[in-house]
């Protein structure tokens, strides 16, 4: 079954309309501030479903059926780990953040410990953005290509020139209230898969527990409380209970507590109370998202009757449902999903651009010589300029992953907890041990990064256990490195008796 002209009349609705619709919503912007916070007056509700679409849209609507369908429920047990780290960022980081009227999420740290950190943790954001950003553009590419014929790089090229537009004249306002309405399109369209494919079943939902339950599988297992037969066993498998719940945690510290893709959203809110309640919205229905993209999943093995998607002629688990719609949704339906998952990929796509625009200027340039002989116009065209830019970046870097065969979901998070670890390692050295300096900080985020080089390239850790890790490792060498400078202060100025 193609794809009809209604459906392509369906996407062209879309993406010319979510376009127009953000300008319009936008309005205009006469400070940095308008432009990369929103003027700070954006509702609780709103930056809630926002994070939600921005963090989780792509690589959940493609992947995370993959996973389901390739093996079980276990990712759940890495959602509940989301869920307990949103608390601890709305009860550690956000009171923190609103004890000074901050612009970014380094911000923190230059204030804390100098500026010097400010830009350099600054930079490594930028790095780690680009890359991880760049997997998720490549996801959504994936059913462009198979739907259409175009080579990823054009499908790429479509998705990103249609976000850019929007993002570079609406700023913020413009990105969250599209956000907002991209999160229920792609929901929508997801719904009308699940329901397509149980009245397509002949026993509908019985189909889909019978093949999941059937012979030696236990598909709809979710705990996997195994410790393996020693601890780098253990470690090495992502998806058990202690690992899930560890690695979504911190995982979730460090992205919505030091990533400037989430915290200039909460930056954004009126308060911090409605900052932690955006952030609560968002834990609540992170959870439920990811059990309903699973359940979809074993909804999609019950259908092609537990086949291995080689024997489909398919390269990886990521390309399952946009199979199943290309082949089987009906016409009108199929542009509505085809729909929402574009509006998944420019959800996340134009978070990245603006926080990466906001982050590079922000952060970098303002705080420098000639940033601070702008006036506010001038920063604000050099703010456009930072916005096109990154822009043009992130669509060149998603072309960068397009010959992988692995889960992007996988990718996505290998390359987020490199550098994750560190960074969460850093906030905490300033957040928790007041005593430590920015050359403790320094050399600590250091090892952190360093730490994970080596476990990168010489263990089989997986990526649940990376961010724990690296978190560790920066916090006790920051640690060590106050105690060292304090003994050496010590012996330098001996006691006076008398």
């Amino acid at each position: 079954m193609g794809f009809s002209a209604a459906d392509y009349l369906i996407v062209a609705v879309y993406l010319l309309g979510v376009t127009i619709l953000g300008i319009i919503i936008s309005g205009r912007q006469k400070t940095t501030r308008d432009y990369f916070l929103g003027g700070k007056s954006m509702p609780w509700w709103a930056v809630g479903f926002s994070i939600v679409a921005s963090e989780t849209s792509t690589l959940t609507f493609i992947s995370i059926p993959g996973l389901a369908y390739k093996s079980n429920m276990h990712f759940l047990q890495v959602a509940f780990g989301y869920f307990v780290g949103r608390l601890l960022v709305a009860m550690i980081f956000i009171p923190a953040y609103y004890r000074g009227d901050l612009e970014t999420a380094y911000d923190f740290l230059g204030r804390r410990f100098g500026e010097p950190l400010r830009k350099f943790t600054s930079g490594v954001f930028i790095t780690t953005r680009v890359l991880a950003s760049g997997v998720r553009l490549f996801a959504t590419a994936i059913p462009v290509h198979l739907i259409t014929g175009f080579d990823y790089a054009t499908s790429i090229l479509i998705i990103g020139v249609f976000t850019l537009v929007y993002t570079y004249l609406g700023g913020l306002k413009a990105v969250v209230a599209m956000d907002v309405v991209q999160l229920f399109i792609y929901l929508s369209g997801a719904v009308a898969s699940v329901l397509v494919i149980l009245h397509r079943l002949p026993g509908g939902w019985s189909d889909v527990v019978g093949f999941a339950t059937s012979g030696n599988l236990n598909k709809f297992e979710v705990i996997n409380p195994a410790w393996g037969s020693g601890v780098m066993e253990f470690i090495s498998s992502p998806y058990t209970l202690v690992g899930g719940l560890l690695g979504g945690t911190f995982l979730t510290m460090a992205s919505h507590g030091t990533d400037q893709l989430l915290v200039q959203r909460l930056l954004g809110c009126k308060s911090k109370w409605d900052s932690q309640r955006a952030l609560m919205l968002d834990a609540a229905f992170i959870v439920l998202q990811f059990a309903f993209f699973l359940v979809l999943g074993l909804c999609l093995f019950a259908f092609y009757q537990a086949v291995p998607v080689q024997g489909l002629g398919l390269q990886s688990t990521d390309e399952i449902f946009p199979k199943f719609i290309v082949d089987y949704l009906p016409s009108g339906i199929k542009g509505l999903v085809i729909a929402g998952l574009l509006a998944s990929a420019m959800g996340t796509l134009s978070s990245a651009i603006s926080s990466l625009a906001s982050s590079s200027f922000l952060d970098i340039v303002k705080k420098s010589r000639a940033g601070r002989l702008m006036d506010a116009s001038k920063e604000l065209r050099w703010s456009r300029i930072f916005t096109l830019f990154w822009g043009i970046v992130l669509i060149g870097g998603a072309m960068l992953f397009t010959d992988t065969h692995n889960p992007v979901v996988e990718i996505g998070l290998k390359i987020a907890s490199f550098t994750y670890g560190g960074l969460l390692g850093t906030f905490f050295l300033g957040l928790l041990f007041r005593t430590t300096s920015q050359r403790d900080a320094f050399i600590g985020f250091i090892a952190g990064l360093l730490t994970m080089v080596a476990v990168l390239r010489w263990t089989q850790i997986d990526f649940t256990w990376h961010t724990f890790i690296g978190c560790v490792a920066t916090i006790a060498v920051g640690l060590s490195s106050r105690a060292i400078s304090h003994r050496k202060l010590s012996v330098q100025q001996p006691s006076v008796t008398g």
